[in-house]
C-alpha cells in the first residue's frame, strides 16, 4: 500500500471512530399538564403541540402530555409551573390571578365580541396588552405566557330551563374553583359552588349542583348531556386558555428551540379557533339529538339581564381590572 492510500485509510478509520464516539444530541423532556379530558379540544391542542414541536426540533425536545388533572387540579398546576415541578401547562387566566391579580381581566365575562377578538387580545406575540401582562407575570411569578388556545364560548347547562338570573336564585351552581367564577356565578343569581372538573359529572348526578357552564366541546366530551337537560346559549365567556411555562425552564432551552415552541403554540392556537367555531355549530345539533333542549334569546333567554348582573358583580369584586378591561375591549 502506498503512503497516499495508507493515509486515506487511516483518515477514514479515524473519522468513523470519532463519529461513533460523538455523543448524540441531548434531548430535553418537558412535562405538560392540563385538567381537560382526552376528548376535549384542549387535549387535542396539547397533543398536536407536542407532536409538532418534537418534529420541528428534530427530536431535541420531547413534550409529555398529562391530561385530566393527572398532575393536580388548577391550584396544583399553577403552583407546579411556578416552582418548576411542572414545566409547562395551560389553564384559565383566572387561575393565575393569585400570582398576578390583573391577568384575570382576560377571562372577564362578556368582555369579548367573539372568538376572533378574544384570540387577538390574548396573543402573546402580537397583543401589546398581553405582552405587558406576561412580562409582569415573569417578574412576579417566574411564569411566562407563550401561547393560547380557544375552547369556544362558555354556555350554561342545568337540570331545568333557565331564562334569567331570577331563575337561579338560591340554587347551587357549579363554578371553577377560582374567585372569578365565584363572582360570576353570584352575578348569575346562583349560589357559587366550586367543583373540580374531574368531579363535575358526579356533582351534577348527585344534585350537589343543579347546573354548570362550559364550552359545548367540553359538555359533549364529558357526556354532561347524561346529567343535564337544558343548555342556555348565554355565550358569557369566550373561553381562551393561556399556555404558560416556568421561566427557568424557558431560559434553559436554546433560543432556536424557544422560537419553535412559540411558533407552534401560535400555529396550533389559531387552528383551535377554527375548530372551535366549527364544532359549536355541529354540537348544537348533536346535543339536541342526545336529548338536550336549547334555549336562546329567541326562546326568551334574557342575555342582557345576565350581562348587566354579572358585569356589575365583576366590577364590584375586581375594581382594579377596569383600566385593563377597557384596553382589551378596545382591541380590533
Amino acid at each position: 500500500m502506498n503512503k497516499r492510500k495508507m493515509f486515506k485509510t487511516l483518515a477514514g478509520v479515524l473519522g468513523l471512530t470519532l463519529s461513533l464516539a460523538a455523543p448524540a444530541a441531548a434531548q430535553t423532556t418537558i412535562r405538560y399538564a392540563h385538567v381537560g379530558s382526552e376528548g376535549d379540544i384542549q387535549h387535542w391542542y396539547a397533543e398536536e403541540f407536542a407532536k409538532r414541536v418534537e418534529k420541528r426540533a428534530e427530536g431535541r425536545i420531547k413534550i409529555q402530555v398529562f391530561p385530566n388533572s393527572q398532575l393536580g387540579g388548577a391550584s396544583e398546576t399553577v403552583d407546579g409551573v411556578r416552582s418548576g415541578a411542572i414545566p409547562l401547562a395551560h389553564h384559565e387566566f383566572g387561575s393565575l390571578t393569585r400570582l398576578l391579580p390583573e391577568i384575570g381581566a382576560f377571562a372577564a365575562p362578556f368582555i369579548y365580541r367573539d372568538g376572533i377578538h378574544a384570540m387577538a387580545a390574548t396573543d402573546p406575540n402580537q397583543s401589546e396588552v398581553m405582552k405587558e401582562v406576561s412580562d409582569r407575570l415573569v417578574k412576579q411569578a417566574n411564569i411566562r405566557v407563550i401561547g393560547r388556545l380557544y375552547r369556544g364560548a362558555r354556555q350554561m347547562t342545568a337540570k331545568m330551563a333557565v331564562y334569567s338570573p331570577a331563575d337561579l336564585k338560591d340554587r347551587r351552581f357549579r363554578g371553577v374553583p377560582l374567585p372569578l367564577w365565584t363572582s360570576m356565578i353570584k352575578g348569575m343569581g346562583a349560589i357559587p359552588t366550586p367543583v373540580e372538573v374531574a368531579e363535575l359529572p358526579t356533582a351534577l348526578m348527585t344534585g350537589l349542583v343543579i347546573g354548570q357552564e362550559n364550552p359545548l366541546t367540553m359538555i359533549n366530551a364529558n357526556k354532561l348531556y347524561e346529567v343535564q337537560t337544558h343548555a342556555m346559549l348565554t355565550g358569557h365567556m369566550q373561553n381562551v386558555l393561556p399556555v404558560f411555562i416556568n421561566e427557568r425552564t424557558w431560559q434553559s432551552i436554546p433560543e432556536k428551540d424557544r422560537a419553535i415552541l412559540a411558533e407552534v403554540a401560535a400555529e396550533v392556537g389559531e387552528e383551535t379557533l377554527k375548530l372551535g367555531l366549527e364544532a359549536e355549530i355541529k354540537l348544537i345539533d348533536e346535543l339536541k339529538q342526545r336529548g338536550m333542549t336549547f334555549i336562546t334569546e329567541k326562546e326568551g333567554l334574557k342575555v342582557a339581564e345576565f350581562r348587566k348582573s354579572v358585569s356589575a358583580q365583576i366590577n364590584a369584586d375586581f375594581p382594579s381590572w377596569k383600566p385593563l378591561m377597557e384596553r382589551i375591549t378596545a382591541i380590533r
